[in-house]
């Protein structure tokens, strides 16, 4: 799996697993990212405004009202990737990519990160941009922070659930989905593996998946007050594999052991990595 330092060459976005892989190179000028526009002070809006709730998320790079993925200068690339023998393992022609993207980062999009079929039922379409994974990366999430989540508050007569966007405003939203793609689209900063492979897949394609995939049933639980629970989803997409590391327990019993085998390959199987704690296998 390539490394995200030598698909953008800087550090990457902290998940919500709170994993972070710290790259050692500082952020690269690009000719064509522009300066952070200059705020005014008493303008900064990234704290929640008094008795408003939500975040404010204030702009810094792209410019309101333009998408910046159209603001990009692109071209069309080719991407081939071959064994020691010089055999053809992987090759595709005419990929949209920017121009200052080097060949690397490029070989790496095109060949480990394009989704390369099943794109709204179409079994022979596939990704063929930049502006797609960036778009349904950086829209997913956006939605996703717009359905927000369920808040369990206290009352008088006892307790109560109420719904809770993650953002202040719907120009909030706009924001951050239009920030989020100038960082991707310009390798201000990268996510790790398993976004790039699996989000938006469903939300944007429709791609549901064979299998499913363990997540916490968050809705379900605060609506009764209790700790969210985990269950197993129908589709491997609807609720995605994003977290890039895991650690997993293992008893000292047969069964558990092929379990933790099993639950191994479905992480693999999604672009995570896995490490295991043996320490209660018996020495002998």
């Amino acid at each position: 799996m390539a490394n995200s330092t030598e698909f953008n060459g800087t550090t990457h976005l902290k998940m919500r697993d709170g994993h972070e892989k710290a790259g050692s190179k500082k952020p690269r000028a690009q000719a064509s990212v522009p300066a952070a526009p200059a705020v005014p002070a008493g303008s900064r809006r990234g704290a929640k405004s008094r008795g408003t709730r939500g975040v404010r998320v204030e702009r810094r790079f792209a410019a309101l009202g333009a998408d910046p993925l159209d603001a990009v200068v692109y071209e069309r690339r080719s991407s081939t990737i071959t064994n020691p023998d010089g055999s053809i393992v992987f090759k595709m022609e005419g990929a949209e990519v920017p121009a200052s993207w080097s060949q690397l980062a490029t070989d790496i999009l095109i060949s480990k990160y394009f989704r390369k079929a099943g794109l709204h039922g179409d079994k022979d379409k596939g990704e063929t941009s930049i502006r797609q994974v960036v778009r349904r990366i950086a829209h997913t999430i956006r939605v996703a922070g717009e359905q927000g989540f369920t808040r369990r508050e206290s009352t008088k007569g006892g307790s109560a659930s109420s719904f809770s966007s993650y953002f202040a405003t719907k120009a909030d939203a706009d924001t951050f989905e239009a920030e989020l793609a100038f960082l991707l689209v310009h390798q201000y900063g990268a996510f790790n593996s398993p976004v790039w492979f699996n989000l938006g897949l469903w939300h944007e394609y429709g791609i549901g998946g064979s299998g499913g995939n363990w997540t916490w049933n968050d809705s379900t639980a605060a609506e009764k007050g209790d700790a969210a629970t985990v269950m197993e989803t129908k589709t491997a997409y609807e609720r995605p594999q994003c977290s890039a590391c895991f650690i997993q327990a293992v008893k000292d019993d047969l069964m558990s052991i092929y379990e933790l085998v099993k639950s191994e390959a479905r992480l693999f199987k999604y672009g995570s990595g896995t490490g295991s704690n043996f320490t209660t296998i018996r020495g002998r």
